[in-house]
């Protein structure tokens, strides 16, 4: 018999995207995450190096670390509106290439306003790179226990990349500080060159025109809160200050008028009537708040504390956030039996309670071994968050904003961490100790507004589905 034609199809149609090969998809994503966070994590160990080179003032030293959460958060959401619309393949390889790229020039930068904004630019990038990761995930593991382990996976490399980065930086730091961007550019424009040849493209178009006031108002309220909390560290009561908070409490609330209007807003504000939602975006804002704010300060912490040297904090570090790459990974096995809401609560219980094991240890009378049971404890929560956050993320969502809902999630992570950067900064003159009592605060806070988010009745016609999908 002759071969069978293909079925006609309308003149015009396209032909449904579909995912050849999924494993290969969340490869890709996993190593780009994994460089994504390891570029965001190498200041922590080359901060001090870098003020030393730049003759940075202690006063100024926040935006060497805090220059990247800025650009992510401000682009984040945009990033992953872009991603549904125009294709999720295409931002999240435009976003590793421009990672390479910017990571490249920020070895050459020369001053902190340079390096600063070779940072924030490197954020931006970050941002389409985490965005459109977990929108291609969504994709290509549509639903069930498929995509509770590729979300595990791509959490444990969340996990990974935070490790890697400062111990990298720690090893090249002993020859010169600016090897470490070198290394990570080049890794960024190998997975891109990598992901053109394995990825689907996948999106959802929504028709109409780009929400450009949306995404104007959003980037200038971030970015004026972010740079508000970044000076605050100098004084909360000078005018700059003020007028940066009003500012972005002025463009947010201009933000919401532009949404409330729009035909294709960059984000659904009915969906904040989501428990899911609801849950998702609270855990991923205190996770920043209470877990990355204080633990992107402790190796700076560990050498001015302790003295010790740079690779030392470092193996630290690793000892703390390899412990999270190691439970993320099993974190899967707890989907039958526990509801992922209550994953992020039990997370935020248990870096509580390894911050609380540090009490007295990172001063000048502390020993590394007593720093051990509260880096694994605390690690172990973590795990935990980074696991459950990208599963909500995704499943907090329609399918076909699935990006849109990464962007969203990792908003709210990067506004917390740089916020948390800022107030350990500002708290740790007093000691290391206050900074800790207060992470360990926001953590339980964290677990709190969770569990209370996850519980809010939702009068959305469909919330009732989505309600039922954080007890999955």
């Amino acid at each position: 018999m002759p071969p069978r034609s293909p079925a006609p199809t309308a003149v015009g149609a396209r032909p449904p995207a579909t995912v050849r090969r999924p494993t290969a998809t969340l490869a890709v994503t996993s190593a780009a995450t994994a460089v994504t966070l390891m570029n965001y994590t190498a200041p922590m160990l080359t901060l001090p190096d870098m003020a030393a080179s730049f003759a940075t003032p202690a006063s100024a030293q926040a935006w060497l670390l805090n220059g990247t959460p800025l650009g992510l958060a401000v682009l984040l959401l945009i990033a992953g509106s872009l991603a549904d619309d125009h294709g999720r393949r295409r931002v999240f390889l435009l976003g590793t290439l421009a990672l390479g790229l910017t990571t490249g020039l920020g070895a050459f930068a020369t001053s902190t306003l340079t390096f600063t904004l070779a940072r924030v630019a490197q954020g931006a990038a970050s941002a389409a790179v985490l965005a459109g990761s977990l929108g291609l995930l969504a994709h290509a593991f549509p639903s069930g226990p498929d995509r509770i382990r590729a979300t595990g996976v791509w959490g444990a490399f969340v996990s990974a990349g935070i490790a890697l980065g400062p111990l990298l930086a720690g090893a090249l730091s002993l020859i010169d500080w600016r090897l470490a961007y070198d290394v990570l550019a080049v890794a960024a424009l190998m997975v891109a060159a990598l992901g053109t040849r394995t990825l689907t493209e996948s999106r959802a178009p929504r028709g109409g025109r780009p929400d450009v006031a949306g995404a104007l108002a959003l980037g200038l309220a971030l970015a004026a809160l972010l740079t508000a909390l970044t000076l605050g560290r100098d004084g909360w009561l000078r005018v700059p200050v003020g007028l940066l908070l009003l500012g972005a409490a002025a463009f947010t609330a201009v933000f919401v008028a532009v949404e409330r209007r729009s035909r294709t807003p960059m984000i659904d504000l009915a969906l904040l009537r989501r428990p899911a939602f609801l849950a998702a975006t609270s855990g991923a804002l205190f996770t920043g708040l209470a877990v990355i704010g204080l633990f992107s300060c402790l190796p700076a912490l560990l050498q001015r504390g302790m003295g010790m040297s740079p690779l030392g904090a470092a193996w630290m570090f690793v000892l703390w956030s390899g412990t999270a790459f190691l439970v993320a990974l099993q974190a899967r096995r707890l989907a039958g039996r526990l509801a992922a809401h209550h994953q992020l609560a039990v997370g935020f219980a248990l870096s509580t309670a390894g911050v609380l094991g540090l009490l007295g240890a990172l001063d000048g009378d502390g020993s590394w071994p007593r720093l051990l049971p509260g880096l694994f404890v605390s690690g172990a929560g973590s795990g935990l968050l980074n696991a459950a956050l990208p599963r909500l993320a995704v499943d907090s969502v329609p399918p076909e904003r699935a990006a849109m809902g990464s962007g969203a999630n990792n908003t709210a992570r990067y506004i917390g961490s740089a916020a948390g950067v800022a107030l350990t900064l500002a708290l740790s003159p007093a000691g290391p100790d206050t900074a800790l009592v207060v992470s360990a605060a926001l953590g339980l806070a964290g677990a709190a507004v969770t569990l209370g988010a996850a519980r809010v009745r939702s009068d959305h016609s469909d919330g009732t589905s989505f309600a039922h999908t954080i007890s999955r």
